[in-house]
């Protein structure tokens, strides 16, 4: 297998427990867009998020992702084959999926070499779903501290690639006609325990803590708290982004 940029198998564990799970109404539009509901491939499953609720519409998901330590984390599911491969090269056979989903990974591909891949496993007609979601928003209170977070404190330490999110994939190259979708987002309820173990889970922290041998967190934790307020939970929305065509 070829080098991969790996970001995320040193908090295998923090990510599956903290990131957030993808609306119903998504998958239940990609699945209308598809002629045919045998095989879908989820690219980059990380810990079979994605995965999980695709086989609700599928009858076989095949899950691949390069880090051994995610597909570690994944939930076993009798509709899901996960497999330790890279994005550009995979053991599927020509022209087998009905859809291709990537969910919050593309950015990191070979997107040349993938693009090739994608049209070699795809059934003639078949759909390739992309989406990534952006930095989420609480209150404004909360808000305020997270983006300076994310920009100032640990923003020197995102990898490039991250660029993609932040354009929400306007500068993504995409070969392919866009079919024009809904708009979606994620929204779930998150403690501010939850808050931090999903800012924890983002690689920029991971590699500060890495290089400077200390949490980033510490300098936000104070601040945090009396911006979060009494409640118990708050709700936590993500925009989502997606580049969707018939290959």
């Amino acid at each position: 297998m070829a080098q991969f940029k790996d970001h995320f198998s040193t908090q295998s564990g923090t990510y599956a427990e903290f990131r957030p799970v993808y609306p119903a109404g998504l998958f239940r539009f990609l699945s209308s867009l598809c002629a045919g509901h045998e095989f879908c491939w989820d690219v980059a499953t990380g810990n079979g998020q994605a995965a999980a609720t695709l086989a609700e519409f599928f009858s076989h998901v095949y899950a691949t992702d390069a880090s051994a330590n995610q597909i570690a984390e994944a939930k076993p599911h009798p509709r899901i084959s996960y497999c330790v491969e890279g994005a550009e090269k995979t053991a599927l056979k020509d022209q087998s999926c009905d859809l291709i989903a990537v969910a919050q990974a593309i950015h990191w591909f070979r997107h040349d070499a993938f693009y090739t891949e994608v049209r070699r496993v795809l059934k003639p007609g078949g759909i390739l779903a992309i989406w990534g979601y952006g930095l989420h928003t609480v209150s404004p209170e909360v808000d305020h501290i997270v983006e300076d977070f994310y920009s100032r404190i640990v923003g020197p330490y995102w990898p490039p690639e991250r660029r993609y999110i932040e354009q929400k994939y306007a500068g993504l190259p995409f070969p392919f006609a866009e079919i024009t979708a809904p708009a979606f987002e994620i929204s779930a309820q998150y403690s501010l325990s939850q808050l931090m173990g999903y800012l924890q889970s983002w690689s920029a922290t991971q590699r500060y803590i890495k290089e400077n041998g200390n949490n980033p967190l510490n300098e936000i934790q104070s601040a945090l708290k009396p911006a979060w307020g009494a409640q118990q939970v708050r709700t936590l929305r993500w925009p989502i982004y997606t580049k969707i065509a018939r290959v």
